[in-house]
């Protein structure tokens, strides 16, 4: 998981730092997508707009993932990230990320223990229902704004 952690820690950081650099200018994430499509430097691998629309695909797999867990409590923590990946990241990664994924997935714990490090207290299920439904319509707005502007069809370089 620590790629995937860096991955998006990377994108959040490139975030901060152009919110850091003129914060009133940059006060809503999509005036710095406004600002890099104007400038022609939206698509560039380095952009915030690339950071934000991969910063949202990770969350889309997260948002699935745990979806997976509450809706099916027979499913391996595997099972779930599988079903997980292939309906969110899948289409936009290559070969090798797809690999990378698939090796990963060995190293995951069962889900069990994956549960209990992400639970704390309180009720799980309620609050993965909870996340899913709240977090969900947040993604879709980002992904219809990132279409508007011609960027959510992006592929992994």
């Amino acid at each position: 998981m620590v790629p995937i952690k860096s991955d998006i820690g990377g994108n959040i950081s490139r975030l901060e730092a152009k919110y850091n650099c003129d914060p009133s200018k940059f006060n809503h994430l999509y005036s710095m997508v406004h600002a890099e499509v104007e400038t022609k430097t939206a698509n560039a691998s380095s952009s915030c707009t690339n950071g934000l629309l991969w910063l949202t695909r990770a969350m889309d797999i997260i948002v699935e993932l745990f979806h997976n867990l509450h809706e099916h409590p027979d499913w391996t923590l595997s099972q779930a990230c599988i079903d997980s990946y292939d309906k969110t990241l899948k289409k936009w990664h290559g070969w090798i990320a797809s690999t990378t994924f698939m090796v990963a997935l060995k190293l995951a714990p069962d889900r069990k223990k994956f549960l209990e490090a992400v639970g704390g207290s309180g009720d799980l299920n309620g609050n993965m229902e909870k996340f899913c439904s709240t977090f969900a319509p947040l993604l879709k707005e980002n992904h219809e704004f990132l279409a508007s502007v011609g960027i959510d069809d992006l592929k992994a370089s």
